[in-house]
């Protein structure tokens, strides 16, 4: 089963991304064939994993508060995040440092969520997550005295939205 879900999910991914790209009816028939190809290693490297988490994968709810989240609460960080950081390149006020963020999130999926979080909302840059699920995040301006800021200083809202989603 789980060949068969990732399989599908890959080439579907895939025929969105090449849509347009040829003659027969969205794709060209060359097009087809790599779609075929790449979701049936995907979906051959990847079975296992989509055993484990099936369910956990296609929960309607998780879905449903991704989409909420997406639209919602991570674009407007996005939005605010991008003219604070045309306000600091402006004005130079800029202090770049490294820092710890524990979120205490249990799951790797909630993590890696965050992680991806942060590094798309400009300024921000995740670095890595240890074994403890810490996260060392370049930041473009830490606040003097805020070395080891809370997860809040840091991204606000977003750690308690990929505890929701992804927990």
């Amino acid at each position: 089963m789980g060949f068969t879900t990732s399989f599908v999910w890959s080439l579907l991914v895939y025929l969105i991304l090449t849509a347009g790209s040829g003659s027969l009816v969205a794709w060209s028939p060359g097009e087809l064939v790599a779609g075929v190809v790449i979701a049936t290693v995907i979906g051959y490297a990847t079975r296992n994993i989509m055993d484990e988490r099936l369910e956990y994968f296609f929960n309607p709810k998780r879905w449903l508060l991704f989409i909420i989240y997406a639209i919602g609460p991570f674009f407007f960080a996005m939005a605010r995040a991008n003219f604070d950081v045309a306000y600091r390149v402006i004005t130079g006020k800029i202090r770049p440092g490294i820092v710890k963020i524990s979120p205490e999130l249990t799951r790797d999926e909630s993590r890696v969520l965050l992680a991806n979080s942060i590094t798309l909302t400009p300024g921000t840059f995740t670095l890595e997550i240890d074994d403890e699920g810490s996260l060392y995040v370049h930041w473009i301006n830490v606040p003097e005295g805020k070395e080891k800021p809370t997860p809040e200083e840091l991204c606000g809202y977003l750690p308690k939205w990929a505890r929701r989603i992804g927990e």
